[in-house]
């Protein structure tokens, strides 16, 4: 029998602001309910819960990455809210939902609590599952990283990657250097501080990895005629003992001395011969290493260097959140 319950506009229009739900969908959650608003959305949730069923087995490789600090800059998070196209990953009022979310995000240390929270009167889990109705996509979250600093500084690229940076202290410009690290850290992908961070183990299974692949693009290159890799014998600073590192200078040495080259001019061209030597044998470091990497901003300096030139202050940490 169909119900002869009389919905209005405006209370369809209620229902659609508190869930995102097409307009037919409120009216026909509302009729449902017998015009109980409370009712109409469990009605909604219902549905979103069918659909999630449906789509469990999706995948959630699109989304939007966003970041957020507190207000005296001592706490971030970083979350992506998850979805399965780019086109609803664009979407406006997706993107403000994970804003949304980003912002209760920051009262929590762990994914687990924060999607136990309270969102609108029902759960962060809850709601993605209601939504996941309403879209007709799989929601869900998909990255979470909190950090606490006594200054934290964010940068977010393009609401596909969203990077947070804490500092020792809150120094003059603190806002600059910590945006600029954390641009580093979106776009460069460190997984690591520093190489004092590797452990030897991966150094030394890292190292033979490596030369392999040179030694095996060698012989393809060799085939070719064409000028070879240099094949290092190091890939991290933490395996350049001072005794390497002596050696090097050495050997450094050995090569000015065939070349002709005078003993008054060594001590101009020995430091620049050092600096190659490390670079080439520091590859590693350059590429999962955050403060051993090139900044983007000035190659001619790593991102330590750029730190030190703010004063006395260091990173404590990194986290970076990225879609897909």
């Amino acid at each position: 029998m169909e119900s002869t319950v009389k919905i209005t506009a405006a209370e369809v229009n209620k229902l659609r602001q508190a869930t995102g739900a097409g307009m037919m969908d409120c009216k026909k959650a509302l009729v449902e309910a017998g015009g109980d608003f409370d009712k109409a959305i469990d009605v909604l949730r219902k549905k979103g819960q069918k659909v999630a069923e449906k789509r469990a087995d999706r995948d959630s490789s699109e989304g939007a990455a966003v970041a957020k600090v507190n207000a005296d800059n001592t706490s971030g998070v970083a979350i992506v809210l998850g979805c399965e196209t780019d086109f609803v990953g664009k979407n406006e009022n997706f993107v403000k939902l994970a804003n949304d979310l980003a912002d209760l995000a920051l009262n929590f240390d762990t994914k687990e609590a924060f999607l136990a929270a309270d969102f609108g009167g029902m759960t962060v889990a809850d709601k993605l599952v209601e939504q996941t109705g309403v879209i007709g996509e799989k929601l869900d979250i998909t990255a979470f990283e909190k950090l606490d600093a006594p200054y934290v500084g964010y940068y977010v690229h393009i609401n596909k990657i969203a990077a947070l940076v804490g500092l020792s202290a809150k120094v003059d410009n603190a806002e600059t250097l910590v945006k600029d690290v954390a641009m580093q850290v979106a776009s460069m992908g460190a997984s690591t501080l520093s190489y004092k961070d590797f452990d030897p183990a991966y150094i030394a299974s890292e190292t033979e990895a490596r030369i392999a692949v040179i030694e095996k693009d060698n012989e393809e290159l060799a085939r070719l005629g064409k000028t070879l890799k240099n094949v290092p014998k190091y890939i991290s600073m933490a395996q350049l003992t001072p005794e390497v590192l002596a050696q090097a200078e050495e050997d450094a040495k050995a090569e000015l001395k065939a070349e002709g080259k005078p003993e008054q001019i060594w001590d101009r061209i020995l430091p620049g011969k050092l600096e190659r030597f490390i670079s080439d044998n520091t590859t590693l470091d350059q590429e999962k290493c955050l403060l051993d990497q090139n900044f983007i901003k000035d190659e001619k300096i790593n991102v330590a260097k750029y730190v030190v030139s703010y004063g006395d202050v260091v990173i404590t940490d990194f986290k970076r959140a990225s879609v897909g």
